[in-house]
């Protein structure tokens, strides 16, 4: 069972990803219509499972007693991955896989402490805007729950649109084969100090993996990492907005960090020019259709067409030439905004702000904080 990025509601959007994990034998349901539009639900993913577990029984379904519906799996890529995350207590589900992902802030922990099967994530590395989030995550699993943490240098984008998934799409496989089939060949690529996959490309973290009942883990930590060899898929490189300043005064710059058929995460550097500032406020135009969905460090009036933002409490004051970020996630295309920046001495009370109803509070540098899927919004 998969949730799309974006929670967009288009079962295509992740195909060659997809198409090779079903051609290893795995009956793979994505969220949404082929090249559909809209969002999705977590609640999608259990009616997936609902309607599997139907087939697998209904006489005259081309399914009929071919499913092990014993053996399910849910995953999901960036904000899918939360809809993952937000149905990973069924009793059903035998594994679950994060892609690019992460809880939105601490009050949505109780997702963690329910889990009691084991856990993989595949991240784009640090440069991943989902990558302090999947770092939290891991450090607040359950202790003895069986858990893998992969990291390729690729980015948010990861390489599901190249051939096969790319490297994510082999790996995803392997892992699917060991959780789900029983495959020990393919278990070797993900226990052990001398996985299949330690000092590679990836950057590996172990939890209480085993192979036939035998802890062969090492305690956790980190291996190190080659530079890829996977060329990571095609984004959108920064583009730098109008900015605004002089003696006293800020400039600002505009970047898009990911885009996906239905999204984007976008970033903001606000820096100080020859003076320090108390406060800081920027003019934010966006493209035709799009829309801010969640906003971290920056307090946002609007979420379409020329919307106003000024600093939190904690990334207002500036020293001269001193820089902070923000970033927030968007529906529609993130290329084409613009972005000037006004000093000001606007002060926040104390804590974080309130963007979508929900206090975000101040969260680190290019944190992901989208709207959490199946409850107060998706993206």
């Amino acid at each position: 069972m998969w949730g799309n990025g974006g929670c967009a509601a288009n079962g295509t959007a992740q195909h060659n990803f997809l198409r090779e994990i079903a051609s290893h034998g795995f009956l793979v349901i994505a969220n949404g219509r082929p090249n559909g539009s809209g969002s999705t639900t977590s609640q999608m993913l259990t009616q997936a499972m609902d309607w599997a577990v139907a087939e697998n029984s209904r006489q005259g379904s081309v399914l009929n007693g071919r499913i092990e519906t014993g053996k399910i799996a849910v995953g999901g890529f960036s904000c899918g991955g939360l809809e993952a995350y937000a149905v990973s207590n069924d009793p059903r589900i035998s594994t679950t896989l994060i892609f690019s992902s992460g809880l939105l802030n601490d009050a949505d922990d109780y997702q963690l402490r329910r889990l009691t099967k084991p856990i993989a994530y595949f991240i784009g590395g640090p440069s991943d805007i989902a990558y302090p989030n999947a770092i939290d995550d891991w450090g607040k699993l359950p202790a003895g729950l069986p858990a893998f943490m992969g990291n390729l240098n690729v980015g948010h984008g990861g390489t599901y649109d190249q051939p096969n998934g790319g490297e994510f799409g082999r790996v995803a496989v392997l892992y699917l084969k060991w959780r789900l089939k029983g495959d020990r060949a393919a278990g070797t690529n993900f226990v052990g100090p001398n996985c299949g996959l330690c000092n590679t490309q990836w950057q590996v973290q172990q939890k209480n993996l085993t192979l036939d009942g035998v802890d062969v883990s090492p305690s956790p930590g980190v291996s190190p990492s080659p530079s890829p060899a996977v060329t990571p898929s095609p984004s959108p490189s920064p583009s730098p907005s109008p900015s605004s300043g002089g003696t006293g005064g800020c400039s600002a710059r505009y970047s898009v960090q990911s885009q996906w058929n239905e999204g984007f995460v976008a970033a903001i550097d606000v820096t100080a020019g020859n003076a320090a500032i108390n406060g800081w406020r920027l003019s934010l135009t966006l493209p035709g259709g799009a829309t801010i969905v969640s906003m971290w460090n920056g307090v946002n009036s609007g979420t379409s067409g020329t919307v106003t933002v000024t600093n939190q409490s904690y990334n207002g004051r500036l020293a001269a030439g001193q820089s902070t970020n923000l970033g927030f996630q968007g529906t529609g295309s993130g290329a084409g905004a613009s972005v000037t920046c006004t000093a000001s001495d606007l002060r926040r009370p104390p804590g974080g702000g309130v963007t979508a109803g929900r206090d975000l509070g101040p969260g680190p540098p290019w944190s992901w904080r989208p709207a959490r899927a199946g409850t107060d919004g998706t993206a």
